[in-house]
C-alpha cells in the first residue's frame, strides 16, 4: 500500500529454531507484518520439510515454500562449539526466539527460557510442542495427526457409519501456530509494562482441544461425546451439504427467516408451513424427515443455478470446489489473497496472502521463501561482524553454510 506507515512489528527480530509446520507458521504471521526472522537450519539438511515431497519446484519443496517467506536462513551448526557461539551471539541481537524442539532439549544445550532470561531479561522464548513444557505426556513428541485424534478432534469428523477422520489441513500445527503468535503479541505487550520478557508454552493437545469450543461445551454439559454427523450441523437445521446434478450445495440455514425464505426459493413453501419445521429446534429434531425433502428438491437441480436463486434470495449458500476452483475466486482474487514474487531460483513466485488486513500499518509478502543457507553470510558479516576469512573457515569445516 503506497504511503503506509511501518508494518507493526517493524523492527523486531526474532530467531526462529523451528522447523516443519508449527513454529514456522507462527514465525510467518510474524514476519508478514514486518518483523525480521532469521531462520536456523542445519547445514546439510535444513528445515525438514526441504525434503518433503512432491510436488517440488526447481527443487524446492512445495511445503517448505507454503510457510517460509519473508524469512533469512542461516545455516549453522549450533551443536558444535563455534556455531553455538555464533547462535548465543545472535539470540543476544534478539527479541523473540522461537522453537519446536521437544520439552527438555533446550534445557540440555542451555537455551532453556530460565538460562536465556538470566542473560537477557527482556527475551521472550516461544515454545510449540505436542504436549506442552509440563504435565506427565510434556516429553512425548508432538505430531499433528496423533493430536488430531487424541484430542477428540477426529472423533467428530466423518459420516456417522464411516471411520474417524483427520482433517484434510495440519490443523493441530495451524492452530498451534496461531495461538503461539497469539501468545508471542502478548508477550511483547506485557514487555512494553514490565520491561521483561516470559515464557510462552503452547502445544498442539492443547491447541486441539481449545479449537472444540461447542463441541466440547457439549460433552461438559452432557456427560456424552458428541458423535459424527457428516457434513451436518447438530444443532442447527438445513446446515449440510446435499448432491445436486452436477456438483454438491452446501446450504447453512442459521435462523428461522433464512429458513423461510429458503424453501420459499427452492419453490417449496409448503415446508415453512410444515409445523415440524416452523422453528430451528424442530427441524433439529425432525431433520432426517425434512433433509429427505430437501434431497428431493435440490438432486436433480443445476448446482450453478440453484446457488444463483438462493444467494438473490439471500440465503447463505456455495458449492463444494476443489482447491484450484477455490483460489481462482474472483474475490480471493481481489481480496490479495494470492500474492506473487520473484524468486531467485524459480522466478516468479506464487504463494498465499495475508489473511488480516490491515487500513494503516499493513503487512505484505516482501522475500520470498528463502534457500539454504542463503543469507548466512549477510547476516554473519552484517549482524556479527565476521571477517571474510573466518567465515571462509568456517565454511569449510561445515559448521556453518552459505550461498555465494
Amino acid at each position: 500500500m503506497t504511503g503506509a506507515a511501518a508494518p507493526p512489528l517493524a523492527g523486531l527480530t526474532i530467531l526462529d529454531l523451528s522447523r516443519v509446520l508449527s513454529g514456522p507458521y507462527c514465525s510467518m504471521l510474524a514476519a508478514d507484518m514486518g518483523a525480521r526472522v532469521i531462520k536456523i537450519e542445519h547445514p546439510t539438511r535444513g528445515d525438514d520439510t526441504r525434503a518433503w515431497g512432491p510436488p517440488f519446484q526447481q527443487g524446492e519443496s512445495a511445503y517448505y515454500l507454503s510457510v517460509n517467506r519473508n524469512k533469512e536462513s542461516v545455516a549453522l551448526d549450533f551443536q558444535a562449539p563455534e556455531g553455538r557461539a555464533l547462535l548465543d551471539a545472535l539470540v543476544a541481537k534478539s527479541d523473540v526466539v522461537i522453537e519446536n524442539f521437544r520439552p527438555g532439549a533446550l534445557d540440555r544445550l542451555g537455551l532453556d527460557y530460565a538460562t536465556l532470561a538470566a542473560r537477557q531479561p527482556a527475551v521472550i522464548l516461544v515454545s510449540v510442542s505436542g504436549f506442552g513444557q509440563t504435565g506427565p505426556r510434556r516429553r512425548e513428541g508432538g505430531y499433528d495427526a496423533v493430536a488430531q485424534a487424541e484430542g477428540g478432534l477426529m472423533s467428530v469428523t466423518g459420516h456417522p457409519d464411516g471411520p474417524a477422520v483427520r482433517l484434510g489441513v495440519a490443523i493441530a500445527d495451524i492452530a498451534a501456530g496461531m495461538f503461539a503468535f497469539q501468545g508471542l503479541l502478548l508477550a511483547l505487550i506485557a514487555r512494553g509494562t514490565t520491561g521483561r520478557g516470559q515464557h510462552v508454552d503452547v502445544s498442539l493437545l492443547d491447541s486441539v482441544a481449545a479449537l472444540l469450543t461447542y463441541q466440547a461445551s457439549s460433552f461438559l454439559a452432557t456427560g456424552e461425546s458428541p458423535a459424527r454427523a457428516g457434513n451436518r450441523h447438530l444443532t442447527i437445521a438445513p446446515y449440510d451439504t446435499f448432491e445436486c446434478a452436477d456438483g454438491v450445495l452446501v446450504l447453512a440455514v442459521g435462523n428461522d427467516q433464512l429458513w423461510r425464505r429458503s424453501a420459499a426459493a427452492l419453490g417449496a413453501p409448503d415446508l415453512a408451513a410444515d409445523e415440524r419445521f416452523l422453528t430451528n429446534a424442530g427441524r433439529v429434531v425432525h431433520y432426517a424427515e425434512l433433509r429427505k425433502r430437501l434431497a428431493a428438491l435440490i438432486r436433480t437441480r443445476p448446482v450453478a443455478g440453484l446457488i444463483e436463486t438462493l444467494r438473490a434470495a439471500g440465503v447463505p449458500c456455495g458449492e463444494v470446489r476443489s482447491v484450484g476452483q477455490a483460489l481462482s475466486d474472483p474475490q480471493i482474487i481481489a481480496r490479495e489473497m494470492i500474492a506473487t514474487i520473484d524468486h531467485p531460483a524459480l522466478g516468479p513466485f506464487r504463494t498465499l496472502g495475508i489473511p488480516v488486513k490491515l487500513s494503516a500499518t499493513p503487512g505484505a509478502v516482501r522475500l520470498p521463501p528463502p534457500r539454504l543457507g542463503e543469507h548466512t553470510r549477510a547476516v554473519l558479516r552484517n549482524d556479527l561482524g565476521m571477517e571474510e576469512a573466518r567465515l571462509a573457515d568456517l565454511e569449510a569445516r561445515g559448521v556453518v553454510r552459505g550461498l555465494r
